[in-house]
């Protein structure tokens, strides 16, 4: 857990507008516009998605953007070795004092690590199911594209080196 420092900060992650969850982050740069935090894996407990397995000791280093549609979380294990990224459609992110707020579109987008296979979609069902696209259909196309763009650069190169351009900081 992050020490108190200037550094320290929550991410609060809501859906829909309540808070599905907060977590402690230490700040690692921040431009104004692309914040990047590091947090361990929030749960004492392991939890296997079926394509990756997050456990106590993974460290995530979180990226958010004021000016996107998603956020993009790099998975490490506790060894160092890389598990890849779990990306977030999300309205871009609102710093407030001592925290960042982010709310999630509910469409996700698996990128596992180079010669780790394909992107994967995620909760597509999940995304029709919230009326997103009926309640606010400006919103739903600007998730649906920022999906699109975060799959096109996970597939453009098998290395993923143009993926990890994005999160250059």
């Amino acid at each position: 857990m992050p020490s108190p420092s200037a550094d320290a900060l929550t991410v609060v992650l809501t859906k829909a507008g309540r808070v599905k969850k907060s977590y402690p982050a230490r700040r690692l740069a921040d431009d104004g516009t692309h914040l990047v935090v590091e947090a361990p894996w929030a749960s004492p407990e392991a939890r296997d998605f079926g394509f990756v397995r997050f456990a106590p000791g993974d460290v995530f280093t979180e990226h958010y953007w004021t000016t996107t549609w998603y956020a993009v979380k790099e998975v490490r294990a506790a060894d160092g070795r890389l598990k890849g990224w779990y990306c977030d459609v999300t309205r871009p992110a609102v710093r407030e004092e001592g925290s960042v707020r982010v709310d999630d579109l509910e469409l996700d987008l698996w990128v596992p690590p180079p010669g780790g296979g394909q992107a994967l979609r995620l909760d597509e069902d999940e995304f029709l199911a919230s009326g997103l696209p009926t309640s606010d259909p400006h919103a739903a196309e600007r998730a649906r594209a920022a999906l699109a763009d975060l799959e096109a650069l996970a597939r453009r190169d098998g290395d993923r080196t143009a993926f990890r351009a994005l999160l250059a900081y």
